[in-house]
């Protein structure tokens, strides 16, 4: 269907509260669901065959599968930084884990995110899950209810955020006490103390995702935009070094009986319950009868992990990519992106435009009929989610930068692709990914010309922040994930 938006038939809808189903919207609701450190090749329709996720594989089949979109860094905060504020890592202004000093992690008063922009357009805002962009301090300006979001109900920090059973959870700016009891490891980082729990009864995720689904019970009736911003499959980095088992979840369901140590048990029981928990998402928008006026897109913060004890080899999480996390090679950045929108979204494509997290701002702002902050480079998706490929705008080129390991720089340019370390100073290392998508072969000694403008697209696109500058240094080999700056 070619409409950018659909008009529906009022009708009325079974529901054990006798709710009646919406009348139809000039602005769809917006939900953004993203995983965390959940790899390319961890979705059955993205290769995998071991973990089950059949709830996102059907909306993969039913809407759009996106096959080379990127995350906005290749580490938490910076990523999560360039999807809230629509500018790449070149110029948002959070670009990285900050380590001991959070105050760099933090949004300023005057840095536009999305859900500011919805609620000018009239839209209910909520965050569920994991922030990252500012945290419970005084005179902090990026708390999420400071930066457009009407409702809270998560983390604040990064490294409270690692823990499945903590001993709190905030909503909106006070603190929810829980019935777990944590273990501390006896010194802080990120400005707060990690840790794991001896006495597990409340686990994180569920509750998330329950304040996910009361929001959209409350709110249906006008447009609401949730951004639920999960923790699965990320590590509990403390518990992985404590009692060696990273991959909290209450239980291993279908695969409690496979011949898998836990840790690998465990991280496939998360991503599946993941998938079951978004499959009672489109439950309730059908029973709301909201769900041909509501767009669901998901995907990851940045590539997979290897750091909560489990083997990676089993799962093969990065599928046919190179690198994983704090890699800027593909399996670092690229991730999945389903979009389902009943109706409106063609039916069981597989698409190659070239996006990444940054473009959630122009694709917000397009739907709710409000302009793009002008600082931003930001495309919108709205022509590829409603089927008319031929009016959408392409990207010149993509840009990222990385501080741990020495830094490092990438550039993708339609098929051609460039990494350099260190920044600014490394040598360019070039790929061709129509031919090359492992990025096994550099061929900068054979295009010359490409490597020449590939520098002149990291020079113009890098702004400098006096709160980021390289550190650390470079490893000839493969980096491994938790080296350099912190160990988010």
């Amino acid at each position: 269907m070619t409409k950018r938006f659909l008009l529906l038939i009022f009708v009325v809808v079974s529901w054990p509260l006798s709710l009646e189903a919406r009348a139809p919207l000039d602005k769809p609701n917006i939900i953004f669901i993203m995983a965390d450190d959940l790899g390319y090749g961890d979705l059955g329709c993205y290769g995998q065959e071991k973990i089950k996720t059949p709830v996102l594989d059907e909306m993969a089949r039913e809407g759009i599968q996106f096959r080379s979109f990127y995350a906005g860094c290749t580490v938490c905060a910076s990523s999560r930084s360039v999807l809230m504020t629509g500018q790449h890592m070149g110029h948002t202004w959070v670009r990285g884990n900050a380590g001991t000093d959070m105050s760099v992690q933090t949004l300023r008063s005057h840095d536009v995110t999305v859900a500011e922009r919805l609620k000018t357009a009239g839209y209910s805002t909520a965050l569920c899950g994991k922030w990252g962009l500012g945290d419970s301090v005084p005179g902090n300006t990026g708390l999420p209810n400071d930066q457009g979001f009407d409702f809270f109900y998560g983390y604040l920090n990064q490294v409270h955020a690692h823990n499945y059973y903590p001993e709190f959870l905030w909503r909106n700016k006070e603190k929810e006490i829980l019935r777990n009891v944590v273990q501390g490891v006896g010194r802080s980082y990120g400005g707060f103390e990690g840790g794991w729990a001896t006495k597990r009864i409340d686990y994180s995720h569920d509750l998330v995702v329950e304040e996910a689904v009361q929001f959209i019970k409350r709110s249906y009736e006008t447009p609401f935009f949730l951004y639920l911003a999960l923790t699965i499959p990320h590590a509990n980095n403390e518990g992985t070094r404590g009692t060696g088992d990273g991959q909290e979840v209450p239980d291993y369901g279908i695969y409690k009986n496979r011949d898998w140590k836990k840790q690998d048990k465990g991280q496939a029981a998360m991503i599946t319950r993941m998938d079951g928990d978004i499959g009672r998402l489109n439950t309730l928008l059908k029973k709301l009868g909201i769900a041909e006026n509501t767009i669901v897109m998901f995907t990851s913060d940045n590539g997979h992990h290897n750091e909560g004890g489990h083997n990676t080899e089993i799962f093969d999480p990065n599928g046919p990519l190179r690198g994983m996390k704090r890699d800027l090679y593909e399996g670092g950045i690229r991730v999945p992106l389903i979009a389902h929108w009943p109706g409106t979204a063609p039916v069981g494509v597989v698409s190659d435009h070239i996006g990444y997290f940054g473009d959630l701002m122009a694709t917000a702002c397009e739907l709710a009929g409000v302009e793009v902050p002008q600082e931003t480079d930001s495309v919108s998706l709205v022509p590829v989610l409603t089927d008319r490929m031929e009016t959408q705008q392409q990207h010149k080129f993509l840009y990222w930068e990385f501080y741990e390991q020495g830094s490092k720089q990438a550039v993708r340019e339609g098929d051609w692709k460039a990494v350099r370390m260190p920044m600014h100073t490394g040598a360019i290392e070039l790929y061709d990914l129509s031919s090359d998508l492992g990025e096994s072969r550099n061929v900068a000694a054979q295009h010359p010309e490409v490597v020449k403008r590939m520098a002149e697209y990291m020079k113009q696109s890098h702004v400098p922040n006096k709160n980021w500058e390289p550190r650390g240094t470079v490893r000839k080999n493969q980096p491994v994930p938790g080296d350099g700056r912190s160990r988010f």
